[in-house]
């Protein structure tokens, strides 16, 4: 990797705020529950049929700081005794990620096709074998939290009816 592509590259993929070194797969689902009932003729049938949250399941990657310029190793330069970084560890993902997980709060994800809101971390999945041992490999499935607002209001009482 050149030093330009360091600096121009442009990573559109986000969960929450942690971006992926690279997106090997998406799957999106958006759902539509249908009842088995029967709809009268002209009836309304949006009391038969709701959306279920949006879900979308990414296989991603997460590098660890490795070289930034071909034939050059950098890798001496970022490191702890010099207190320069090029990035967060494998591991601090993984563990930021269980962080989001836990913390239940929803968050905004991105990917290549579309913009999510208000998603939470259903599964985490990691897969470490003898090619992927420096690096984080996972399997993300997240969920839409739907959320709705109610208001209070007053009727009535049932005595003066």
């Amino acid at each position: 990797m050149d030093i330009l592509s360091v600096l121009f590259s442009q990573q559109r993929r986000r969960i929450g705020i942690i971006v992926p070194s690279v997106a090997i797969s998406e799957k999106h689902m958006d759902a539509t529950e249908i009842t088995e009932h029967p709809v009268e003729l002209g009836a309304p049938t949006s009391d038969h049929a709701y959306d279920r949250p949006a879900e979308v399941t990414m296989e991603l990657g997460f590098a660890s700081g490795g070289s930034l310029i071909d034939g050059i190793d950098t890798t001496e330069i970022f490191n702890v005794s010099t207190g320069l970084s090029l990035g967060t560890s494998p591991a601090d993902v993984y563990q930021q990620l269980l962080e989001m997980k836990k913390s239940k709060k929803p968050f905004a994800v991105t990917t290549g096709k579309r913009q999510y809101q208000n998603m939470l971390i259903r599964a985490i999945e990691v897969l470490t074998d003898k090619t992927s041992e420096n690096v984080l490999m996972t399997t993300l499935t997240l969920r839409e939290l739907i959320i709705t607002e109610t208001q209070k209001v007053t009727t009535t009482p049932a005595e003066n009816m």
